[in-house]
């Protein structure tokens, strides 16, 4: 199972690696990612096994969402199949 997260915020020191920790803490894999800075603004996508995760979604999200407010980011995941229904044509 596989879900799609965007980090965007004001561009700081230490984004990457408290993102990444944090989904290493609950056991999510990153798959892809790309990430940008732009006119300092940083922005990510990545695309996430989330297969192993041991708390339910809504608890990954909530975890996400304060880790993103630790950062000064906003931090959103949501599941591929809910991704991909919303951005079809």
């Amino acid at each position: 199972m596989r879900a799609v997260l965007t980090v965007i915020g004001k561009d700081n020191v230490g984004i990457v690696a408290g993102v990444s920790n944090k989904l290493a803490e609950l056991n999510i894999n990153i798959v892809d990612v790309s990430q940008t800075i732009m006119d300092g603004y940083f922005t990510m996508m990545m695309m996430c096994d989330i297969s192993q995760i041991t708390k339910e979604f809504d608890e990954v999200k909530a975890e996400l969402a304060g880790k993103g407010e630790d950062l000064q980011v906003k931090i959103h995941i949501q599941r591929e199949e809910i991704f991909n229904a919303m951005h079809k044509l």
